[in-house]
C-alpha cells in the first residue's frame, strides 16, 4: 500500500509530464541508519515530455515535478527517464 509521500511524488509526477508508465520504488530500507530525514526513491517514467531532451533535462523536469518535495519528503531520487519509443525499443 502507498504511503502518502508516494502518492504525493506520483501525483505530482503524473500531473507535470502525464506519463504513460510510472513506476516509484521506496529503496530507504536500503538506507536505514544515516540519519536522512525524507526517503531514498527510485522512479522510473516513460513520458513523450521527454521527446528531443537531453537526460539532464529530463532529470530536471522530473525535479522540477516533485518541487519542494526534494527538501522535505524525499532526500535521494534516482531517476530513469525515456520517451515511449526508447522504452519500446528496449522490448
Amino acid at each position: 500500500m502507498a504511503t502518502e509521500r508516494e502518492r504525493l511524488i506520483r501525483q505530482r509526477v503524473d500531473d507535470s509530464l502525464k506519463p504513460e508508465s510510472l513506476e516509484l520504488i521506496d529503496d530507504s530500507h536500503m538506507h536505514v541508519g544515516h540519519g536522512a530525514k525524507g526517503g531514498h526513491y527510485s522512479i522510473n517514467v516513460v513520458s513523450n515530455a521527454f521527446e528531443g531532451k537531453s537526460m539532464l533535462k529530463r532529470h530536471r523536469l522530473v525535479y522540477d515535478a516533485v518541487g519542494e518535495l526534494m527538501t522535505t519528503e524525499i532526500h535521494a531520487l534516482s531517476i530513469d527517464a525515456k520517451t515511449p519509443a526508447e522504452k519500446q525499443a528496449e522490448n
